[in-house]
């Protein structure tokens, strides 16, 4: 390959990275991905923190094989490590909250209340970073909840305090994440995901000692599964996209994970989701199709 090839093959790769749909698509895969956590717990008969650390832990070995394949073409910036800390333990708790969250109140409250994660998004970029509320991703925030009220038309019901406290708490901490790693646009917000990891591998330790789960061959495939592609190949997607796409505009398209859960359960066990489901659905879907629409005049890393 001459160099006028190869200087040609690298323009191609920077137009690809900064095209309009890099952002948006690697938050919809990381989305894609992440939904389908509630099957894996059902099919693992682990505890949930036993689950929640072996596959941070899995992960934690994830970045560590990329890195020494890819290193990070950035040094670490110092200026950045307040935000990549932050960004760290606000991931960290919004997975230890959601895990201890679904074991005190039901699945719909918890998903409902920490797809508040848009709202929260909003709040704190604007407050922290100055990120502005675009029109389409006002509207969009709009259909995002009325969409999820839908979807869940019973949740809130049998509401457990504790419980739904936590999955709100798992919320803030989820929008409060994106914000902390947006701050690092810049630089590589991948260290936020495995700082964020480390913590939740450490926190499970305990849980390991003292109710040791069962490891046979259907368990060490399900969790290789989530510890390498569910939260690990995810988090790798994340940390990509969210160079690309503010903070709001994130969490506005995360939150087709809720509408994608529910099909994987369908796939594999045949429980089909009720009308208002699919109606509360196909909003979340618009609102994530809103949210994307391109802006004339600028582009996805300007956003």
């Amino acid at each position: 390959m001459t160099e006028q090839q190869k200087r040609a093959f690298r323009g191609d790769q920077t137009r690809r990275r900064n095209s309009p749909g890099a952002g948006p698509g690697a938050i919809f895969l990381c989305a894609l991905l992440w939904s389908t956590s509630g099957l894996c717990i059902k099919l693992i008969p682990w505890p949930p923190m036993a689950i929640a650390g072996g596959r941070s832990l899995l992960a934690v070995l994830l970045f560590l094989v990329v890195r020494a394949l890819r290193p990070p073409a950035k040094p670490f910036d110092r200026r950045s490590a307040p935000a990549c800390l932050a960004g760290g333990a606000a991931y960290a708790a919004t997975m230890i909250s959601f895990v201890i969250a679904n074991k005190y109140s039901s699945p719909a409250n918890v998903i409902l209340l920490q797809y508040s994660a848009p709202v929260w998004a909003a709040l704190l970029g604007w407050l922290l970073i100055k990120e502005k509320l675009a029109w389409k991703h006002g509207l969009a925030l709009i259909m995002v909840l009325g969409g999820l009220l839908l979807f869940f038309k019973d949740g809130l019901a049998g509401a457990s305090f504790f419980g739904d406290s936590l999955a709100l708490f798992s919320g803030l901490c989820f929008g409060a994440n994106s914000v902390f790693m947006r701050m690092q646009k810049e630089g590589n917000p991948a260290d936020s995901m495995f700082i964020a990891h480390i913590l939740t591998a450490l926190c499970s330790i305990p849980f390991f000692i003292l109710q040791p789960p069962a490891l046979n061959l259907p368990n060490g495939l399900g969790i290789l599964y989530m510890g390498l592609i569910q939260i690990g190949a995810a988090s790798l997607l994340f940390s990509y996209g969210i160079k690309r796409v503010s903070a709001v505009q994130s969490m506005l398209i995360a939150a087709i994970e809720p509408v994608l859960n529910p099909l994987w359960v369908l796939i594999v066990t045949g429980e089909r989701p009720a009308l208002t489901a699919l109606a509360g659905g196909g909003v979340i879907i618009a609102a994530v199709l809103v949210s994307s629409l391109p802006e004339k005049g600028r582009s996805a890393a300007d956003e």
